[in-house]
């Protein structure tokens, strides 16, 4: 009697230690609120994407998905906080390249790339090269011709060193020939009320957080620096066909997790970002936003933030960029 009563509290045990395993979990994944850090101030692109998706895919999954937003150090801090936490499922990362493919050209990183899973891409978003309405620049070509003329005496706002601004700024300076002050801001939001606010003069930022200052007539956009016309300012020209074809510098945007979570989970999450991106609500937002919608496999998320590394390399190396 004893022997059989030992047994069955063995095998309830057994059962109990089940229902603890990773596969058990990924079943009954999610059973509570998840956690999507954005590695940027609130009020940029990334913030307001990321909160349109959290929303939806917290619809979806029957959880909220909660967004907090850590910046700094070009998005490396979120990050590190990102792969610190329990890879049970319940914490991601909305992230742009910087701290997954520019930081680490710069910096040694707080956290290394076998640290963390690459979910899915989401978005991408152009890039475009804004002035204040007020400065009298009105073309590409005005503003590299004002450039020449008075060198380092115009200052270009970026959302931080090592964020995609700068090095799209920088790229812009290599490939124009041109001496522009760098002034980094905590965040895309700061960045485009410095520039709003005439503290700077130029910025090389993601169309979503200026382009209702676009429309507005407030900042006047140059040109795109994509591979085409951006939907929303069908009117401005892209970089190549205002004579620098090499400055293309669009943001990609995606998910990541800490390494080890279960794949059944990875998957789950990436099949609710892809329906969501597929939803009318998203497609709406994301054309008010400027944003393109980009859904891939972990593959091929990882094989482009390979390819942003050796391009992000090769500016850095070229402008001698340091974090000094």
């Amino acid at each position: 009697m004893r022997r059989r009563f030992l047994s069955s509290m063995c095998g309830l045990a057994a059962l109990a230690l089940a229902g603890t395993s990773p596969l058990a979990q990924a079943q009954a994944w999610p059973a509570k609120p998840m956690l999507l850090i954005v590695p940027y101030a609130a009020g940029g692109p990334s913030d307001a994407i990321a909160r349109m998706l959290a929303k939806k895919i917290g619809t979806q999954l029957g959880q909220p998905v909660i967004v907090d937003n850590r910046a700094g150090a070009g998005g490396t801090i979120g990050v590190a906080a990102m792969v610190k936490a329990a890879p049970d499922g319940y914490t991601f990362a909305f992230t742009g390249p910087g701290p997954l493919a520019g930081m680490p050209t710069l910096m040694k990183m707080p956290y290394a790339q076998t640290d963390y899973e690459y979910v899915t891409l989401a978005a991408r978003v152009p890039s475009v090269i804004v002035v204040g309405s007020g400065s009298g620049i009105s073309s590409l070509s005005d503003l590299i011709g004002k450039a020449k003329a008075a060198p380092g005496k115009l200052n270009y706002g970026s959302a931080g060193n090592g964020t995609t601004p700068h090095i799209g700024a920088e790229l812009l300076k290599l490939e124009a020939g041109v001496d522009i002050t760098h002034v980094p801001y905590k965040g895309a939001a700061p960045a485009v009320t410095a520039l709003l606010g005439g503290e700077v003069q130029v910025a090389m930022v993601d169309v979503t957080p200026v382009l209702q200052h676009v429309k507005a007539g407030k900042l006047k956009a140059l040109a795109v620096a994509g591979a085409s016309r951006a939907t929303q300012l069908p009117d401005v020209p892209t970089t190549r066909e205002a004579g620098l074809p090499g400055v293309q510098m669009d943001t990609n945007y995606g998910f990541i997790a800490p390494k080890g979570v279960a794949p059944d989970v990875l998957k789950k999450m990436r099949e609710a970002v892809a329906t969501a991106l597929q939803s009318d609500e998203i497609k709406e937002q994301f054309a008010k936003q400027g944003a393109v919608a980009v859904g891939s496999s972990p593959q091929e998320y990882a094989k482009l933030m390979a390819a942003e590394y050796d391009k992000w390399h090769a500016v850095v190396t070229r402008a001698r960029i340091t974090l000094d």
